[in-house]
């Protein structure tokens, strides 16, 4: 069976081939790094690293390059530093900022059970490359330079007698319907409403560069730019597949079409554009002022990350996911069986049962299916789970962590076991009931099997 997908950009679910079988290549948005990533971030970071794992088994380890950017320059990331750290000159807050929220962000993905990319550039690190693209947008007569600014001109682009693609066609919008609907900064050195900003000046502190297309002030980039410079730095004018959540379609992936295509005059920027539905927390919108704005941080101090990770997945990734307690506590339960059954079996090899789905556009719903009616196979079982990113530690483990953090002092249970295991033997039913219930009191579950009486912390 052959790996299927389904491109935003043409609407439609097709073959995947790769340009190149053995350099597939793949790049993702990345986070902003400002604050503490929400559990709404966690998305593409688990949907796009079960695609990366399924591409490396389709084509070999050596054979993907996945490229997840870090965004660390932003008028975010500027207002946070001069917030935290008032006494310090603003270039220097922003490095403490960037370098402390980006070891939170790893902190948090890896937790989640995802591989790192095989590169992670830095917007900091490509101003060269993506003044190099400015230059080439502004001598093709794309982009023009205003009062400091070079922006973007969409109009210019639509109107080139060539074989670019229309600006709109990602998002499926007309230039009509993006003025209409879109928040556009009418700036008075824009020549059209849709324009957009390549580069602006710095203000006074903020982090400068030399600007490009003969501009004498200091100044910095714009935010579209950044992805366009570094796709093209390390996968190419023209690689496999862009991906990132749905909210990105338009402005960002859209002008990061417009950017990457008019400079490099070619009709496509990524054969695939993939992009994760949205998420809601128990049916409504996550935000601040609703009280229910979760980080993947205050997640992990009550869920092992692989309980995060299996909840995201039972919901196809084009579709919107309802983050709600009782669905945490459905996948903790299941975890903690697939780790009796399978977490210190010798793995075999992934079941087929389980892989088909996957290459049907990421049917995770679908796989976990699979998963369930492998119980009986506990090596394929194995085997399945450590692809899609499970079963990271022994069955002892994952129950001493739920233990340590239930706060359940296992010594005591086991004393209580026994006394229920005596009282049982001498029939002693009343005195065997209480401590049941005592048990259950303390977050303990028992089942009593002809092997004896086995527990664990009830979820």
């Amino acid at each position: 069976m052959e790996l299927r997908l389904y491109d935003t950009l043409t609407k439609d679910k097709r073959p995947f081939v790769p340009l190149d079988p053995k350099n597939v290549r793949m790049y993702v948005c990345g986070p902003t790094v400002y604050d503490f990533a929400h559990i709404g971030n966690a998305r593409p970071v688990i949907v796009f690293d079960v695609l990366f794992r399924l591409l490396r088994h389709l084509y070999g380890e050596a054979h993907v390059k996945y490229v997840r950017n870090i965004t660390d320059v932003d008028d975010k990331i500027n207002d946070r530093a001069a917030r935290d750290f008032p006494g310090l000159p603003l270039n220097e807050a922003i490095r403490k900022v960037t370098e402390e929220t980006g070891r939170q962000f790893h902190a948090d993905v890896d937790a989640l059970g995802a591989l790192r990319p095989s590169i992670e550039p830095r917007a900091t690190e490509h101003i060269g490359e993506m003044r190099e693209i400015i230059e080439k947008l502004v001598a093709g007569g794309f982009a023009y330079v205003a009062e400091d600014h070079v922006l973007f001109s969409p109009q210019a682009m639509n109107a080139a007698n060539s074989e670019l693609p229309r600006y709109g066609a990602l998002s499926k919008r007309s230039l009509d319907e993006m003025i209409a609907g879109a928040r556009v900064d009418i700036a008075p050195y824009k020549r059209e409403a849709t324009d957009f900003v390549l580069w602006k000046p710095s203000k006074p502190g903020e982090p400068s560069w030399p600007s490009p297309a003969g501009i004498k002030a200091q100044g910095r980039p714009g935010w579209h730019i950044e992805c366009s410079a570094m796709a093209w730095k390390h996968l190419g004018t023209h690689f496999d597949i862009h991906g990132g959540g749905i909210d990105l379609v338009f402005p960002h992936h859209e002008n990061e079409v417009a950017q990457t295509c008019c400079a490099f005059h070619q009709s496509r920027m990524a054969n695939f554009w993939m992009h994760n539905g949205f998420l809601q927390v128990e049916s409504e919108k996550m935000s601040k002022s609703l009280g229910n704005f979760i980080t993947i941080r205050d997640l992990l101090a009550d869920w092992p990350g692989e309980v995060l990770r299996l909840n995201m997945l039972k919901t196809q990734y084009r579709s919107p996911i309802d983050w709600t307690m009782k669905s945490l506590e459905e996948s903790a339960k299941t975890l903690d069986d697939w780790y009796r059954v399978a977490a210190d079996v010798e793995p075999g090899k992934p079941a087929a049962s389980v892989i088909e789905p996957l290459l049907d556009d990421l049917n995770t719903p679908l796989t976990i299916a699979a998963l369930h009616g492998l119980r009986g196979d506990a090596g394929a079982l194995a085997a399945s789970l450590r692809l899609l990113g499970f079963l990271s530690e022994s069955a002892a483990q994952w129950e001493g962590r739920k233990q340590q953090a239930s706060g359940i002092d296992a010594k005591e249970v086991e004393r209580l076991i026994s006394e229920r295991t005596a009282a049982r033997a001498r029939k002693d039913f009343k005195e065997s009931d209480r401590i049941r219930d005592q048990l259950a009191a303390m977050g303990v579950a028992i089942k009593d099997s002809k092997e004896g009486t086995s527990w664990e912390v009830a979820r």
